[in-house]
């Protein structure tokens, strides 16, 4: 239809279906945010952080409100304006002008015209600038760290906090007048401000546009200038010199930085040139400015520095750039806590004398507690014994922890690898992953599982199909047995509530989500073991009491079930968000999250997970950039499985382990403790959301808590990383990296170069060897070579928590390194044939190689070595030996390497008394006094046939296979492997 004015109308039909349309696009795409929006309100008041959302709300809304509105006035002024100076007449270019048309419908409703596209543009810069509402709350509450940068002598705080605020700013800026004169270009042109050359005519261009071009254009400028002034600042977190330090270098500081103050000024000038076309006619004014702007931008901006870098600096660059790599190192020493002295204790006599055996063989605190069980290979056995049902599972790698236990009537702290029997819905099957079981059935977990892990049940008989024998001694609280009384009155871990609502495994489908508390009473539906249901009784998880709540999550899952099953009622509750570390992550979403989680008993029985929470900065000025998913990758994290996680791929240059989180495993609640009360970025973020973090003071009130607390292993794969060559104190040294270390990569995994990763497990204090400490350890070898160069530990227990000892070997002669220790004790006389028959006969699994220092200057290595059988879903890794390997000085020329069913025997090849080692709970071979025995890797003689024959036989048939695959000859290696096979029947009829 056609109104009276000529343009088209619609009908009263089609303005209803119009709007309908209209509605339902909206709701499509408004709908999931209002969805999602309010079932986050709903779960942050749950957790009781809801002030964190509003916060995050309100500062996302105020920076979106505000961008916009300013992007949008600028560009609608600007276009605006170019229209109200318009010509009052427009000579047509031809009859059939393109232009005419554009002008006829601009003029109808001109405000509208340049309202909307200048909205949308506000609208979109809006939303891209919201997203940095953290760099609008930490300018808004930034704290000043106390420290100046070498260069320019202002307060890190202004790097960390306000510079980025400020560069954000500028970059509005800029979009904005870019756009603004795109537009008024436009605008000028479609109403003749400005007329195109060619076919006979002259181009021109009116006054009134050349002035608001020229005054746009000098904005620009000047705005640029700014930006010129603040890339100084942003030389002091670059730099040129990537590869070998960040920072500004001596090339930046003398020739990059006056040349960002040359452009400045030339930026400046320029600016005057385009102000000055609103009183001369000459354009070429401005058109040189901008010429000369380009030319200096290249010439001096990228050229000059770098040819000074190539002629001048390079060929001298040891000398010039000490005093920047110097530099570089105060920030980064200062920035990761590797200060020497402060932060790091280095003992750089280590090893230089002869080991004493006398204070080796006293050395308790480390021989008592030689950790034998691998938490990464212990899982296998855990799910075995202790997983109970299919819908119970443990994570693909266990955790240390350290629990008192009583010994001969006293009580002393021993390592124990733990876990919690989670729920493992990936293990549902059948009926079981229906709608009702898998979410209002199958709901938690049962039990804490702990085993000792310097001992096993009894010594290894080398039976794989054995009950026992090198097997874990299990501790288990669960809902059977935590209310007896012989638990009450002896286990050493005492669990109150062993039900696991929130947990790693829990977590690791999607969606992850239950709803319990349905039923009355104590009468509930969720699974608790056999004929036996429970009710969850926590005040924790969203209520669905009503319809509308229930609708909320129906359309947030996409789930119908919610309001039509009987199994929801208004006495429901959801739980979601279920993994520790992701419930931490969405509390405090500034927070980086180690990449490791565990759970821990406290004092009143509860289960927490404890997170370990870092505070990262990207920009310190001269500290050294590191890539976090780099720095913190090892060979564990391939073998982790689904609850394995790996850091995100960011940089950062400053990273403080400020936060010990904790998520009861019952109940979901969090809580977020101060741990350094020194860290501005911590304190910057407690100001931006106060009352999130409970104060240091708090943290020292739980001694429970902090008797589980661990120095986490991320952060101190960034400080082992960076110790690998900030050891160095001296500029020139650094530059030719003579004196540099390396990680090295881990022996006990076949066909990798990842790094070995530390280890958890308690040990001599460096600072004290007759008191235990519970410790996380790693040893750096020499650049490309195989030696030991350091070894690095780092105090986890309250009184010296987060101490690091890095204990340095003389560079003047050769100490062995893992990989040497792996290769020396896999190939010992006393291990070779014996280990050769048991890799053929089943599945051999080496543990992590422990790098122990005992006495005074001796390290010992102990490896324990694993054995399953090769074929079915039960087998189950046993300990089967222990390796050795012990060398009492650097210098010393004798080795030995020992292979030994228990710890104390294994000890004892190695010219070390086994008196305070740990041995296995039962069934444990008698100690021989005197010389150990030349091969006690080989079994007594058992009945009329020596023992020793057979194996001599095995190792023949063996030697025959492997002539006969040489040669090529099928017949004999037929007949070769049926000698083998009988000499293998033979030797397990024996008990091997």
């Amino acid at each position: 239809m056609t109104g009276s004015t000529g343009r088209p109308t619609l009908s009263r039909r089609g303005k209803i279906l119009l709007g309908i349309g209209v509605a339902i696009l909206l709701l499509i795409l408004i709908g999931p945010q209002v969805v999602t929006l309010t079932t986050d309100w709903l779960w942050y008041s749950d957790v009781g952080y809801s002030t964190v959302m509003s916060t995050m709300i309100t500062t996302r809304l105020v920076v979106f409100a505000v961008v916009a509105v300013v992007v949008a006035a600028i560009i609608y002024g600007a276009v605006y304006a170019a229209y109200r100076v318009r010509p009052d007449f427009v000579m047509l270019s031809s009859p059939n002008d393109p232009l005419a048309r554009y002008r006829t419908a601009i003029g109808v409703r001109p405000k509208v015209s340049f309202i909307l596209p200048a909205a949308f543009i506000g609208v979109m810069a809006g939303l891209i600038a919201q997203s940095s509402w953290s760099t609008v709350l930490t300018f808004l509450n930034g704290e000043a760290f106390g420290t100046k940068d070498p260069e320019f002598g202002l307060d890190i705080g202004f790097y960390a906090f306000t510079l980025p605020f400020v560069r954000m700013v500028l970059d509005i800026v800029f979009i904005a007048l870019v756009i603004a004169f795109i537009g008024s270009l436009i605008t000028h042109y479609v109403f003749g401000g400005l007329r195109l050359g060619g076919g006979g005519r002259q181009g021109s261009l009116t006054r009134a546009a050349r002035i608001q071009l020229a005054v746009i254009a000098g904005l620009f400028m000047l705005a640029k200038a700014v930006g010129y002034w603040l890339d100084r600042y942003e030389l002091l977190s670059n730099g040129r010199r990537g590869d070998i330090f960040t920072g500004a270098s001596y090339t930046d500081i003398n020739f990059v930085l006056p040349s960002k103050l040359i452009l400045m000024a030339i930026a400046i000038v320029c600016a005057v040139a385009f102000f000055a076309a609103i009183v001369l006619r000459d354009l070429r004014i401005p058109a040189l400015a901008a010429v000369l702007m380009l030319l200096s931008a290249l010439v001096i901006g990228v050229v000059w520095p770098a040819a000074m870098e190539q002629f001048s600096v390079k060929p001298s660059a040891d000398v010039k750039e000490a005093e920047y790599i110097e530099r570089n190192i105060a920030a980064t020493t200062e920035a990761y806590r590797i200060r020497p002295g402060r932060d790091v204790t280095y003992d750089n006599d280590w090893a230089r004398k002869e080991a004493n055996p006398a204070t080796v063989n006293s050395d308790t605190a480390t021989l008592s507690n030689i950790r034998l069980l691998d938490p990464a290979v212990m899982s296998t056995a855990f799910f075995q014994r202790q997983a109970l049902k299919n819908v119970y599972g443990f994570p693909a790698q266990l955790a240390v922890d350290r629990y008192e236990v009583k010994e001969d009537g006293k009580s002393v702290s021993r390592d124990f690898i733990v876990a919690a029997r989670e729920l493992d819905p990936s293990r549902l099957s059948g009926n079981q992953t229906n709608w009702l079981n898998k979410h209002t059935v199958f709901t938690h977990g049962n039990g804490f599982i702990a085993a000792q892990a310097n001992k096993v049940d009894e010594a290894p008989n080398g039976d794989t199909n054995s009950d026992s024998g090198g097997l874990p001694v299990f501790l288990v609280s669960d809902v059977a047995n935590v209310n007896t009384p012989e638990y009450k009155a002896t286990a050493p871990i005492k669990v109150t509530q062993p039900r696991i609502y929130f947990g790693e495994m829990i977590a690791k489908v999607n969606p992850d989500y239950a709803i319990v508390g349905t039923g009355d009473g104590t009468t509930g539906r969720e699974y608790d073991g056999d004929n036996e249901n429970y009710r969850y009784s926590a005040d924790s998880g969203v209520k669905l009491s009503n319809f509308g709540v229930r609708m909320l999550y129906a359309l947030k899952y996409g789930e119908r079930n919610f309001v039509l099953s009987s199994a929801v009622t208004d006495n429901s509750r959801i739980l979601y968000d279920r993994d520790p570390r992701d419930r931490v992550k969405k509390v405090a979403p500034w927070l980086t999250t180690d990449s490791k989680t565990y759970p821990a008993v406290m004092a009143d029985g509860s289960i927490k997970w404890i997170v370990d929470g870092y505070t990262t900065l990207k920009t310190y000025p001269y500290a050294q950039r590191m890539a976090l998913d780099a720095a913190t990758a090892d060979s564990r994290q391939s073998q982790a499985g689904p609850t394995g996680r790996s850091q995100a791929e960011q940089e950062v240059s400053y990273v403080r382990n400020s936060v010990k989180a904790t998520v009861d495993a019952y109940t979901g609640d969090v809580e977020l403790y101060q741990a350094d009360d020194t860290d501005p970025v911590l304190k910057t973020w407690m100001k931006a959301f106060p009352g999130t973090v409970k104060p240091k003071a708090e943290l020292d009130k739980r001694p429970d808590l902090r008797a589980h607390l661990r120095y986490p292993e991320d952060i101190f794969k960034i400080q082992r990383e960076l110790l690998t060559k900030y050891h160095v104190e001296d500029g020139s040294t650094f530059f030719k990296s003579s004196n540099f270390w390396t990680v090295p990569d881990d022996p006990t995994v076949d066909k990798t170069t990842a790094p070995q990763p530390p280890y958890y497990f308690t040990a001599s204090s460096p600072s004290d060897e007759a008191k235990a400490q519970f410790q996380l350890t790693s040893v750096m070898t020499a650049l490309a070579r195989p030696n030991l160069a350091a070894y690095m530990t780092a105090d986890s227990d309250p009184e010296g928590f987060g101490r690091i000892t890095v204990k340095t070997l003389p560079t003047s002669s050769q100490s062995v390194g893992p990989q040497q220790a792996t290769e020396a004790m896999k190939n010992s006389p006393s291990s070779t044939r014996d280990r050769q028959l048991v890799e053929n006969s089943s599945k051999v699994t080496y543990g992590n190689l422990l790098a122990l220092p005992v006495g005074d200057n001796g390290i010992l290595y102990v490896q324990p070595m694993y054995n399953q059988a090769k074929g079915g879903d039960s087998a189950i890794p046993k300990l089967y030996r222990v390796l050795t390997y012990y060398n009492a000085a650097a210098g010393e020329k004798k080795a030995n390497a020992g292979y030994a069913p228990t710890i104390g025997e294994a000890l004892r090849q190695v010219g070390i008394d086994p008196a305070a080692a740990t041995e296995p709970d039962a069934g444990a071979p008698p100690s021989n006094s005197g010389q150990p025995s030349p091969k006690p890797a080989e079994p007594a003689p058992s009945g009329d046939a020596s023992r020793d024959a057979v194996v001599s036989e095995l190792g023949d048939a063996l030697e025959e296979v492997r002539k006969a695959q040489t040669s090529g000859d099928f017949k004999a290696y037929g007949e070769a492997l049926d000698r083998l096979d009988k000499a293998i029947k033979k030797y397990e009829a024996m008990g091997g």
